[in-house]
């Protein structure tokens, strides 16, 4: 019997694709554990119109031609339309065809560089404009106009630092030096841009660095004995989980901006990281990639449960405009851009490994990918 067969008992069968091994599983892997906490909870309160979600999940083992071959497997052998995963730009691209070309739905629940729209994916993580702008001014006001730019060689930070560069220009800032490595960079590897960085005088340093290289460079820094009360790093892939991996007390007085933080202090956020928690161990923390993860399939089900068909065109026409009650606060899904409107929040790591709140938007920031509107954005949208 057929996923899309109203009237049947059997599961309604869905994809998982996130890394569990290889260089971006520190935070591929609670993406993972987002989305089956999420399908858990929902079969335990039973399932959707009488139906368990199963997940069919796959290892990419962060290698971005796997996603395409399993998003493949997925949609052609096992019979699945509906698909949670992707951490990377590179892996969002590499089954963003499939999809398309096969007429299934990707969710992606990772911040990207925007400039991007497919009838197929549902993009969940925010876009420049929901993190990006808001933390450039803050940097700016608070430490100073000379950045530095560091990433991994892929194709997202490459993309966000040339928007950073056109943030900086326009608002007088500089560019004093930028720098990539590769994905799977080794600690020894960050000595010398942190040596660059000290050298060009930076107020700043921006990362794009991911998945394990993001502890090797934090690491590196302190190795170097720099202070981030004067030269923070400043990050939007920096989440709970690479604090985690590479030291609370490396970690501490950085800079990150996200859409959720674990504590935000409302009242779905206690109770998510909560079951987290009980779920996948005590310590260890939510953070935005995770809480994407999560939502986005409390979205889905509520679509299901509407459809009672996993028909993408059906689902698509009641996906868009929803919203939803998520950890972070209300968000939306735009129907205009296929992205989700989401909170903007800024936060500074403490020694316990989670972020102290500096600024938040006063509400869901409306998604803007193609920064139409980013030059008008008010500082009043902001709550400090």
């Amino acid at each position: 019997m057929n996923n899309a067969d109203r009237g049947s008992s059997a599961p309604w069968r869905v994809g998982v694709l996130f890394s569990r091994i290889g260089h971006t599983s520190v935070i591929e892997e609670t993406q993972a554990h987002g989305t089956l906490l999420a399908i858990e909870e929902i079969n335990a309160a039973g399932g959707v119109n009488g139906r368990e979600l199963q997940a069919v999940a796959y290892d990419p083992a962060s290698d971005t031609l796997a996603f395409s071959r399993y998003a493949k497997r997925l949609m052609v052998e096992d019979g699945v339309t509906t698909i949670f995963g992707c951490y990377t730009s590179s892996s969002r691209k590499a089954v963003a065809p499939v999809v398309e070309r096969l007429n299934g739905i990707l969710w992606y629940p990772t911040l990207y560089e925007g400039f991007e729209y497919s009838p197929n994916i549902i993009y969940t993580g925010s876009a420049p404009n929901q993190n990006c702008v808001e933390l450039c001014r803050f940097l700016m006001d608070t430490y100073g106009n000379r950045f530095y730019l560091i990433g991994s060689d892929y194709i997202y930070p490459r993309e966000l630092n040339r928007m950073m560069r056109d943030f900086l220009v326009a608002s007088g800032g500089v560019v004093v030096g930028e720098r990539y490595l590769d994905l799977r960079a080794k600690r020894g590897e960050f000595a010398p841009a942190i040596r660059d960085v000290v050298e060009a005088g930076a107020d700043v340093i921006f990362s794009t660095v991911v998945g394990t290289a993001t502890s090797y460079l934090y690491q590196a820094y302190a190795d170097a004995g720099l202070s981030p009360k004067s030269v923070p790093i400043a990050s939007l892939t920096t989440t709970e989980a690479e604090v985690l991996a590479m030291g609370f007390d490396v970690g501490e007085g950085h800079i990150t901006a996200a859409s959720y933080f674990e504590g935000v202090e409302t009242g779905a956020d206690a109770s998510f990281a909560d079951r987290y928690k009980r779920r996948f161990g005590a310590d260890e923390p939510t953070n935005a990639c995770s809480e994407a993860a999560y939502f986005q399939v409390f979205m889905f089900a509520e679509a299901l449960r509407q459809a009672d068909t996993m028909d993408t065109e059906t689902l698509l026409r009641i996906v868009l405009g929803s919203s939803f009650e998520a950890p972070q606060g209300r968000v939306r899904i735009n129907p205009a851009t296929n992205h989700t409107d989401l909170w903007t929040r800024i936060g500074r790591a403490n020694r316990r490994g989670h972020f102290d709140l500096i600024r938040q938007s006063v509400g869901p920031v409306q998604a803007d990918p193609f920064l139409i509107c980013a030059s008008r954005a008010e500082h009043s949208d902001f709550a400090r």
